[in-house]
């Protein structure tokens, strides 16, 4: 087959759309498709994949990661591939990218695919925080059952996700496909070498948290954990790996409790180098996002052997619901920061859980879930 997947947002923008994007068309290209995706520009870098089309975009006010593709040249884009033969198109976004698609997938006669990767319910209410939070909710749902109706199945990433479309109104036929893991991702890394580079202490107890810094990631509830875990373990360190729009505000959490000597923040980590010694790195994987659609974080510190305490919100759920290679915590600090003191200082325990977690992740492998999706497009 001949996908044409279109998104507003790809590497190097880093998050779990871009991820899960990334994992999805490597797969499915290893499966013999052939995966064409329209994508913004982000920097000067040149495009080396043929099959990657890259389109100038501007800017988006209060999220200058970002970039909305510019319509005319998104267009102009699109005229150029309707000279080739797709035989579906799957939209990752619900921006320029889904109308785009929608009129694409109309005038080829072609099948079209959204996947809902965002809780947009819960997002816009950080990024619009001027407007008042009914509206916002309205709208992401008003929105959403809209967009929905244009489409010929949703990929889902969790159950959580699934129902909470339901309780939009939805009635578009969904398919729940969540992310999976490349082998990549179970490669360990250099450990040590990790830590002499960032200068990390060996002797130290490590909990970690990687991902987008961003207000709707509920950072600073870990903030307040570490907080609580040091006056029992007062030599941890949690690091804090990524970036993002909520990173000035967590500084000043962290510096507002004194915390500057136990937390440490390393930036966004290439998935090439770093980023895989620095799972492997911790001791506990920490999570307390309240607005995941699937979690992929936490497979990605399971394939580690790196144990988790997270709580289980949203699509968290699905991920930990099976009980292996963590500890579910309640959205509460104290039992949180008992959790991960507990961890910390059980050894047995940790290995009893770094060895559930790096068996069970092995479960949820890319290749699985894009044969999945392969069949969902041929069965369309």
């Amino acid at each position: 087959m001949h996908i044409l997947m279109l998104t507003d947002v790809y590497f190097p923008r880093i998050n779990g759309v871009s991820t899960s994007i990334a994992a999805f068309r490597g797969e499915l290209q290893k499966l013999g498709h052939r995966v064409t995706l329209v994508a913004p520009v982000y920097d000067d870098r040149e495009e080396t994949d043929p099959d990657v089309v890259r389109v100038p975009g501007r800017t988006v006010w209060h999220d200058p990661e970002d970039r909305l593709m510019r319509g005319k040249e998104l267009g102009r884009a699109l005229d150029v591939l309707q000279g080739e033969t797709f035989d579906v198109v799957h939209v990752q976004t619900p921006f320029r990218a889904h109308y785009a698609g929608i009129r694409f997938a109309r005038a080829a006669g072609i099948p079209c695919v959204e996947t809902y990767h965002t809780f947009f319910e819960e997002y816009l209410h950080h990024y619009l925080n001027f407007l008042p939070r009914s509206l916002t909710r309205y709208a992401a749902r008003f929105f959403t059952r809209r967009q929905a109706t244009q489409v010929d199945l949703l990929v889902v990433p969790s159950m959580a996700m699934r129902e909470r479309l339901v309780e939009y109104g939805v009635t578009t036929r969904t398919r729940i496909l969540p992310t999976g893991l490349a082998e990549g991702d179970f490669a360990k890394g250099d450990v040590q070498a990790f830590k002499r580079k960032t200068g990390l202490d060996s002797g130290r107890p490590l909990v970690l948290h990687v991902g987008r810094i961003a207000h709707e990631k509920n950072i600073d509830f870990l903030v307040e954990v570490v907080d609580k875990v040091r006056r029992t373990v007062p030599r941890v360190l949690m690091i804090v790996a990524g970036a993002g729009p909520a990173l000035a505000h967590i500084r000043q959490a962290v510096e507002a409790r004194r915390l500057g000597e136990n937390v440490r923040f390393l930036g966004y980590l290439s998935r090439e180098d770093d980023l895989q010694a620095c799972y492997a790195a911790g001791d506990v994987f920490v999570f307390s996002s309240r607005t995941e659609t699937q979690g992929l974080v936490l497979l990605e510190a399971m394939a580690a052997g790196t144990p988790v305490v997270s709580t289980a919100v949203m699509g968290t759920r699905d991920i930990l619901d099976a009980g292996r290679g963590a500890l579910v915590a309640k959205d509460d600090v104290n039992d949180f920061s008992a959790k991960v003191v507990r961890l910390l200082q059980d050894e047995s325990l940790r290995a009893r859980l770094s060895k559930e977690a790096a068996a069970y992740a092995r479960e949820w492998t890319a290749p699985r879930f894009a044969a999945e999706l392969a069949a969902v497009y041929e069965s369309l």
